[in-house]
This record gives structure tokens, sequence and C-alpha cells, in this order.
């Protein structure tokens, strides 16, 4: 068999885009090991006692934001209505919803629809839950009749993650390699 200079070249489905870029197009966004767990301490911004979360992408042009949350203590984490979807992944320990009686456990992966409300509770004997929620629109929190109490979306978790990354020394910059 004989091969020419024309076996060399690429297939066409293999030859990356070669026109002008879309306008307003924003860049894309690699955040690298956010399932390894072990970061630097500091990316973790608290949140309330024993639970943080760590960003991993806030798109405030669609009202929606991605992060790890880490509770470290069992017992009731909030109550809350949410405002659009949300789709949850555990990556370690396990949690769930007093109204529900399905389990959230590592490996697994929960989407809750707009509009449920839910009390999530870490159970005893776990020792750390870690759980990428990606949550679009808001939480609400409510009281157990469902009067509103507060609220937290990107902005509010934007605002947090600033101050922090300031106060740690990171500065509040560092939390705009996040935003899209």
């Amino acid at each position: 068999m004989t091969s020419s200079s024309a076996d060399h070249r690429p297939k066409p489905e293999a030859i990356p885009y070669q026109g002008k870029p879309l306008p307003n197009v924003p860049q894309d966004l690699v955040v690298p090991n956010i399932v390894n767990l072990d970061f630097d301490e500091r990316l973790w911004v608290p949140q309330g006692p024993d639970v943080w979360f760590r960003p991993i992408l806030f798109n405030v042009t669609q009202g929606y934001f991605v992060n790890l949350i880490r509770v470290r203590r069992s017992g009731i984490l909030s109550r809350h209505r949410h405002c659009g979807p949300v789709h949850a992944t555990v990556l370690r320990g396990k949690w769930h919803y007093l109204e529900h009686d399905w389990w959230a456990t590592e490996g697994s992966h929960a989407f809750e629809p707009p509009g449920d409300i839910h009390t999530l509770e870490v159970p005893d004997g776990v020792e750390e839950m870690i759980t990428l929620f990606h949550v679009t629109g808001a939480y609400i929190y409510v009281d157990p009749m469902g009067v509103p109490l507060g609220v937290e979306d990107v902005f509010s978790k934007l605002a947090s993650a600033k101050a922090h990354y300031e106060k740690v020394g990171l500065g509040a910059n560092f939390v705009d390699k996040f935003i899209r």
C-alpha cells in the first residue's frame, strides 16, 4: 500500500472553526478539579454555622448559579421554595428533605422542580456532606407555613463570595472568573 500526502490531511470534522467569533458570546469557563474536593480553604465561602459554598459559576444574565455546598454538621440546613429548577449531584455524604421519602446519597442526582418547598436535613452520623447544586432562579427561605423569611439568588451569592474573597486576601475581583 502506498501513501500520498493527501492521506495525511485532517478529516473535515477535525478542523477547528475558522470564521469570526459570534458577537457577545462570553468566554468558556473551565474550573479544574472540582471533584477532588481538596481546595484551598479560602475558596469555601461561609454561608452559616458549619456550612460553606464554593462557587463554580455565577450566570448573572440568565439568573442561575452552580456551586458546591459543604456541610459539617447534622440537622436542618434550611426550609426553602424554589423559583426555578434545581439539579443536585451528591459528591460526599447524604441528605434528604423532610417532605419527601427519597434520600440523596453519594453518587446520586436529584432534580427539584420549580415551586417545590422542602426542608433539607443532614442526618446524624454524616461528618461531611458535599453536593454540587445548579440553581436556577432564587431560593425563598420560608417558615413552616410558607411565609417568606429571606431570599438567596445569584446576586446575593455573588456578593457573599466577593466579600469573603476580599476578607481572605484573594481580592474581591477573584470572583470575576466565575461570572458569565
